[in-house]
């Protein structure tokens, strides 16, 4: 009995010994760095020096052939929501494997810059300029030591994709312009905004009639969650949550994309909608977003328009099956067509972990359209071929 047990025990080994050098070689390269073969949502995400991807908040910019990923440079503990290091700029070739391709836009040392350390700096994302050769980063600012009042847009500018991006300045954007789909009687009203009771039951009739807007004609509108969107066209456009988180603004940029022309539009009124992640198909152009519960997930939205100038429709949450109330406990970020797959899209989303920022995860998950509604499910594991079925 004992030599039959010793010899079971011995193969069993061995049997397992193999297993473990098959799915090792299968999953490292030549220099025993772990290889990504599917997407695992929620999972801890490793680049090519085997450390957990940095880059919170993030968009995605294909170019030449490559994906490049910008995102939020999070630290540990509860101050890693401040910006103490930059955007951070990852580089791939099939969306798994990532190679650190460090500090795309890197924090001053400053006092009183815009984006000096300690500072906030979120959802950084990047676009070509095809006619000037240039890289533009905007990005939603925060001043130091200030919390979330500013409200403000920052952008910067590159010659090379991966930096180092120059700033150039943070502003709120369209200062002394109206939105071209606001209702002229409401320009024209007036109204002592110092008597206002902003946050009392008439916010809703505020938000209606513009007064947000007017209350910040002069020194721009407020932004804070954003994406930027570039048409077939060229044209590019800002998506921001603007008045206090309560409404949605979508903001031309100059041709250059370095600064706004002034011609934007509100949606959704009042809807408490952040986190737009705004993309295009079959000339329908479709937007994600979520509602507004601080750092906790809730379900997400998703609406659709002939026009980015819309007028917009409400579609309902896109999330389907368990874990959809919550956007399967993320938050959208950004919408990433797959370069080569007509049709194919990815649902960028992060789980935030405000008391230890550096360990937020990413939720990647395809999204499947159902007639003109965009369906996500959720995934243990997935890889690229889910878009060839």
């Amino acid at each position: 009995m004992v030599s039959l047990l010793s010899i079971g025990l011995r193969w069993g080994m061995q049997l397992l010994a193999l297993v473990f050098l098959f799915y090792f070689s299968a999953s490292t390269n030549s220099e025993g760095l772990r290889i990504n073969q599917t997407f695992t949502p929620g999972e801890l995400w490793w680049d090519n020096e085997g450390t957990h991807i940095n880059a919170h908040g993030g968009g995605i910019l294909y170019h030449d052939h490559t994906y490049y990923w910008f995102g939020e440079h999070k630290t540990a503990g509860r101050g890693g929501n401040t910006a103490l290091v930059g955007v951070q700029v990852y580089a791939s070739r099939d969306l798994l494997n990532w190679s650190n391709e460090g500090v795309a836009l890197s924090v001053v040392d400053e006092a009183g810059h815009d984006i000096e350390r300690g500072a906030v700096i979120e959802r950084p994302k990047v676009v070509y300029n095809e006619s000037t050769g240039k890289f533009v980063m905007w990005f939603h600012l925060e001043l130091k030591g200030q919390g979330y009042i500013a409200a403000r847009a920052g952008v910067a500018v590159a010659e090379e994709v991966t930096g180092p991006y120059t700033f150039i300045e943070s502003l709120r954007p369209n200062a002394q312009h109206w939105p071209v789909n606001m209702d002229a009687d409401f320009k024209n009203q007036d109204v002592d905004l110092d008597q206002y009771e902003w946050w009392t039951p008439r916010w809703r009739k505020a938000v209606d009639e513009g007064l947000f807007v007017r209350r910040d004609f002069e020194g721009g509108q407020m932004s804070r969650d954003m994406t930027v969107f570039v048409d077939d066209d060229g044209k590019a456009y800002h998506v921001f949550s603007s008045e206090e988180n309560l409404t949605i603004h979508i903001a031309e940029l100059s041709d250059d994309y370095l600064s706004h022309t002034g011609r934007y539009i509100r949606i959704f009124p009042g809807g408490h909608n952040e986190a737009p992640a705004l993309f295009k198909h079959e000339g329908r152009y479709y937007m994600i977003t979520s509602g507004c519960t601080g750092w906790d997930p809730n379900a997400a939205r998703s609406a659709m328009a002939t026009s980015i100038w819309g007028p917009w429709e409400m579609l309902g949450n896109p999330c389907v099956g368990e874990g959809a109330d919550l956007t399967f406990h993320s938050q959208s970020t950004f919408v990433l067509p797959v370069a080569g797959k007509e049709g194919a899209f990815i649902f960028m989303g992060d789980r935030w972990r405000p008391r230890n920022p550096i360990d937020g995860r990413y939720v990647w998950l395809p999204i499947k359209f159902e007639g003109h509604k965009p369906v996500i499910e959720w995934h243990e594991e997935w890889d690229l071929s889910v878009f060839d079925e």
